[in-house]
């Protein structure tokens, strides 16, 4: 599951065209502390809000993540 994150952060970063808060967040951080501790950060984001979102049940929303 480690693995399946980290490679979903890698692609979130690198080759997701259309720009989100989690991206840019992502990317600053990259340029700030590099890009593993980037995608590592990203990954553990996306796990919080994939399980956020699994519990409530709720939609995914492009715009807020």
């Amino acid at each position: 599951m480690r693995h399946a994150l980290y490679e979903a952060a890698n692609n979130l970063l690198c080759r997701v065209k259309r720009p989100f808060a989690l991206q840019t967040w992502g990317k600053a951080l990259a340029l700030a502390k590099g890009g593993k501790r980037a995608r590592v950060a990203v990954a553990r984001k996306l796990a919080a809000l994939l399980h956020k979102l699994w519990l409530s049940g709720e939609r995914f929303d492009w715009e807020a993540a």
